[in-house]
């Protein structure tokens, strides 16, 4: 894996009255689990919780002038403050001047900076390969008289059509199929012509993969995924690298209101401290996971950027340090993949991923991706991993039975 994202104890967030980041007293470098653990937690004071419960409030008192940071309840509140500061930390440590944002769901995090950074007249780049609800923006897209290019994730093919764009939109690795492109070049190439780049970078995770350390402008995610990892929080975020570009998506979320509920982002930050140690199961069960399916007759079209095999292995393993907690694979047809699906006994058929309970689907039912009809979307939770793979392999073997 990459070295570029290495542990330090710099510190990032924006301003507030929490402390920017975990310290390091014996001036070392700080590990990912340490960080996850530590990450946005305010000052140590006598009789308080370490974490601050959820402040519920639609204002504030504000005698006087309206100074300081928390004036009315759609702009800012104390809790959003404590885990923005903890998902700065763990995008961009040691950079500074990057600000974090978090929103009510992933895709109020996307729209954001689309619409805070395009006006009638650009053109912008996304993937044809990504999240479904992509084709949804498009539209709106278009509406507001914005021209939208796409390309391929797999290939850097989206360089292709990048001439004159206002913005490079990167989905890596892409979701479902799991192709790369190569950050840094596609990083470079943006910017050389006058782009700004953002990066979704849900799959991965900032344990997976630091896009702004890799040159991006925004990092963008939905933590309703592997940040958060319990399947029980919509939530998003958008870190920046610049702080112009940050008011702008500030005052997105200001105006359309996408803000996350006190007692969302409280879970999500007390998430947070098991990041690494769900992240690190999951992996390297996703990678158990992958080189048994390998094995099985009825499995084409396996993907896991982790398999030394994998076309993107040689990609992802210079730009991220954790290769995700998803597998992708084809079986014969779609009723293979219904009975392989039902055949599962520790796996919930469900639509999202990242979580600590494995879910998997049939990616094709939702109509709105390119993938054959026995395309499985698979996504590795924190159960034992000889459960896990048992449990995948006797169900693989009952559908496949069935057929004959």
């Amino acid at each position: 894996m990459s070295d570029d994202d290495t542990h330090d104890t710099g510190r990032s967030g924006r301003p507030g009255d929490a402390p920017a980041g975990p310290g390091d007293a014996s001036g070392g470098q700080l590990g990912d689990g340490t960080r996850a653990v530590r990450a946005g937690l305010p000052e140590p004071v006598k009789y308080e919780p370490t974490l601050p419960g959820p402040v519920f409030a639609a204002h504030f008192h504000l005698p006087g002038d309206p100074t300081g940071p928390y004036t009315y309840g759609r702009d800012e509140n104390p809790t959003w403050t404590h885990l923005e500061r903890a998902i700065g930390e763990l995008e961009a440590p040691g950079q500074s001047g990057v600000e974090t944002l978090v929103f009510a769901s992933g895709m109020a995090a996307v729209s954001a900076v689309l619409l805070s950074q395009l006006r009638s007249g650009d053109a912008v780049v996304l993937p044809d390969d990504g999240y479904q609800a992509l084709p949804l923006l498009h539209e709106q897209l278009r509406a507001y008289g914005i021209e939208v290019r796409t390309a391929p994730t797999a290939g850097d093919a989206q360089l292709s059509v990048l001439a004159g764009a206002k913005l490079l939109w990167l989905e890596t690795p892409s979701n479902p199929g799991l192709d790369v492109c190569d950050l840094r070049r596609m990083v470079a190439a943006a910017h050389e012509a006058g782009a700004l780049v953002a990066v979704d970078n849900t799959l991965a995770t900032p344990l997976g993969q630091r896009p702004l350390q890799l040159g991006a402008d925004f990092s963008v995610a939905s933590d309703t995924k592997g940040m958060t990892g319990h399947g029980d929080i919509l939530l998003g975020h958008v870190s920046c690298r610049d702080p112009r570009r940050a008011a702008e998506v500030r005052r997105w979320r200001k105006i359309v209101g996408a803000i996350p509920g006190p007692m969302e982002a409280w879970l999500a930050h007390r998430s947070l401290a098991t990041l690494q140690l769900r992240i690190d199961r999951q992996c390297a069960t996703a990678l158990a996971l992958a080189e048994a399916l390998a094995k099985h007759p009825t499995v084409t079209g396996l993907r896991y950027p982790g398999l030394p095999g994998d076309p993107s292995h040689e990609v992802a393993a210079r730009q991220m340090r954790r290769f995700g907690s998803v597998v992708s694979f084809v079986l014969p047809d779609r009723a293979r993949a219904d009975r392989f699906l039902d055949a599962l006994r520790l796996v919930d058929d469900a639509t999202s991923f990242g979580g600590v309970r494995s879910t998997a689907e049939r990616r094709g039912r939702w109509g709105g991706d390119a993938v054959p009809e026995g395309f499985v979307r698979f996504s590795v939770g924190a159960e034992d991993p000889e459960d896990l793979i048992a449990d995948v392999l006797q169900a693989l073997d009952k559908a496949g039975a069935a057929a004959g």
